[in-house]
């Protein structure tokens, strides 16, 4: 992991992919790359299937707890993310929260929602855990112990339903023969809500870029997370990053130049 990173750093590569340890990824990353200026700290991000395409969602792990600027900073990340990977101009930012109301969530998810508002980013609002699958928004924010276990239960629900599907198709010879009727439609279905189509999450806020992938990818989802590293270095991902940061400072002294 450190002679890869290291060729990011040198401008050998482009990007690093990498399927070992994701602490000791973060480490060495944060270690040798460095933060982007104005960015306090990274943040794991990830596209996870809806049923309107896909949505980013981070932060997935990295950051237990989070401040309302770290919320911001996320949002600003995701945007720049989304528009390397979909050419998106202003994708939509959706705060995951208990509830839809801005009464609803703790203080920090109360003042991200503020600091969000003040942004000119295209806030839609607070959203709900049912509604990232409803593809509301193209990015979902949230601090790294919400959106792990959010991610985790996501998994697991998945495995579930597959069991359940095996099972039923092999209760019996007719469920059988059921199957094998169905087959097309079954293969279509796990094409679509296949998870090694969204293998790779990014390690954001680096000076360079970082992707990590699962411990158990085969070829085709370690593959995948190479094309998405590809799509994020061919995207301008960093400058990007860069300048959303850079814009919102701006506005920030200039808002603070305004005040009496």
């Amino acid at each position: 992991m450190r002679v890869a990173i290291n060729l990011v750093k040198n401008g050998e590569a482009s990007a690093c992919v990498s399927a070992g340890n994701t602490g000791a990824l973060m480490a060495i990353a944060r270690y040798v790359l460095k933060m982007l200026p104005g960015i306090d700290r990274p943040a794991i991000a990830s596209f996870l299937p809806t049923h309107k395409g896909q949505v980013c969602m981070l932060d997935l792990g990295a950051n237990v707890d989070c401040s309302a600027e770290n919320l911001l900073q996320f949002a600003l990340m995701g945007t720049a993310l989304v528009y390397a990977i979909e050419h998106k101009n202003s994708p939509t930012v959706g705060l995951l929260n208990i509830g839809s109301e801005d009464i609803k969530g703790n203080e920090i998810v109360k003042q991200a929602s503020e600091l969000l508002r003040q942004s000119d980013l295209n806030f839609y609002g607070n959203i709900e855990g049912n509604d990232i699958f409803k593809g509301v928004t193209d990015i979902v924010v949230c601090d790294g112990f919400v959106g792990n276990v959010a991610l985790k239960t996501t998994e697991g629900l998945a495995q579930m339903l597959g069991g359940f599907l095996r099972e039923e198709f092999n209760r019996n010879l007719f469920t059988k023969l059921t199957g094998l009727i169905a087959t097309s439609v079954l293969k279509a279905f796990r094409r679509r809500v296949d998870p090694r189509r969204y293998n790779g999450a990014s390690l954001l806020g680096l000076k360079g870029i970082v992707l990590k992938s699962h411990g158990s990818a085969d070829a085709f989802a370690f593959f995948c997370a190479i094309e998405r590293a590809a799509e994020e270095a061919r995207g301008g991902m960093l400058h990007h990053i860069s300048g959303h940061i850079e814009k919102w400072h701006h506005a920030c002294q200039q808002k603070a130049r305004e005040v009496p």
